[in-house]
């Protein structure tokens, strides 16, 4: 089995942590993913601080296994949002959008394990400064909002660069994805697409149909111009994006656009006018799977093909040795 230090960091049996997808991960996707061993994770996004608490309520009263709250720091109520999670006991802190730079003091004195995701080096030495206990390197292939480098180039000069475990995120969705982090430095990965289509993940039909339908082509990252671009699933709502783009418009018509519009792809099903965030990767998820199903079918198939090709470069091995004493013959 693939152990590393994100699972005894996190007290989790599987190196996997579900992504904070706002209006998606809540109570039921985070307990279920905590129970299947990996860390389930509840995106506050810019919801109440009554919803706040009542989602990481019910995860505990449906998991006794850790579980994470992502906190967006463009939120004006990111301090609220982490005061809740210290008032109720939240054991990891993920953050994205900012720098919880004056936070991450009185979070880990209230014991909280702070990750933040990271789209650079420089940022990711930043956080490891500020007292980070590891952090998320997410390459631009993810789903929602997205830095501009890859994971494959991403990672590993991140590895190089700072001391905390790196965990990768972005155009990771099964067995070989995670076998090619673990090669990359990382010590775990982050999932968010093939979440999804988890029958514990409760969001519209219509959004699951989309992601099973997807061909590796269907994405495309909306709003550059605004400095927070965002990878989505073409429809009528990113080719209106890509509108404004090309005509150069003000950043208030990028904001009324995409206002409500991710609710409406998740809560209504709204296809057209929706923002149906979701990574590159999404071409290459093809079913419906509870939780558990997913990671276990995951580790299963990296643990194969890290042994299969451990074989395969053994063998290779004594093909070189064996043609190179034949040439010294």
């Amino acid at each position: 089995m693939i152990s590393t230090v994100i699972n005894g960091l996190l007290n989790i049996d599987y190196p996997i942590i579900q992504g904070g997808m706002a209006w998606i991960a809540d109570a039921g996707l985070a307990a279920a993913v905590s129970n299947a061993g990996g860390l389930g994770v509840i995106a506050a996004g810019y919801a109440s601080e009554d919803w706040i608490r009542k989602e990481i309520r019910k995860a505990k009263s449906l998991t006794k296994k850790p579980f994470a709250l992502n906190i967006m720091l463009l939120n004006p109520e990111a301090e609220m949002v982490g005061r809740v999670a210290m008032e109720e006991g939240v054991e990891v802190i993920i953050t994205g959008a900012g720098s919880p730079g004056k936070y991450i003091a009185d979070w880990k004195n209230s014991g909280i394990k702070v990750i933040p995701v990271i789209p650079s080096v420089s940022i990711a030495r930043r956080m490891e400064k500020m007292g980070a206990d590891a952090v998320i390197a997410e390459g631009m292939e993810a789903g929602g909002h997205i830095g501009e480098l890859t994971t494959m180039a991403l990672v590993p000069q991140v590895v190089d660069a700072v001391d905390i475990p790196v965990i990768a995120a972005g155009g990771i969705g099964d067995g070989r994805g995670l076998a090619a982090a673990l090669m990359l430095g990382a010590v775990g990965v982050q999932m968010g697409t093939r979440f999804l289509v988890a029958q514990e993940c409760d969001i519209s039909r219509a959004y699951k149909e989309k992601i099973l339908q997807a061909k590796d082509t269907s994405t495309m990252v909306t709003g550059r111009p605004t400095g927070h671009p965002v990878r989505v699933i073409k429809n009528r709502l990113a080719r209106e994006f890509q509108r404004l783009e090309r005509i150069n418009a003000a950043p208030e018509e990028y904001e009324q656009l995409g206002q409500g519009s991710l609710y409406r792809a998740v809560r209504e099903g709204d296809m057209e006018t929706g923002s149906i965030m979701a990574g590159q990767i999404a071409g290459l998820v093809q079913k419906e799977q509870s939780c558990r199903e997913i990671i276990v079918e995951i580790f299963q198939q990296a643990e194969q093909i890290i042994k299969e090709k451990c074989l395969d470069l053994n063998r290779i091995k004594n093909l070189v040795e064996r043609s190179s004493e034949k040439w010294e013959r």
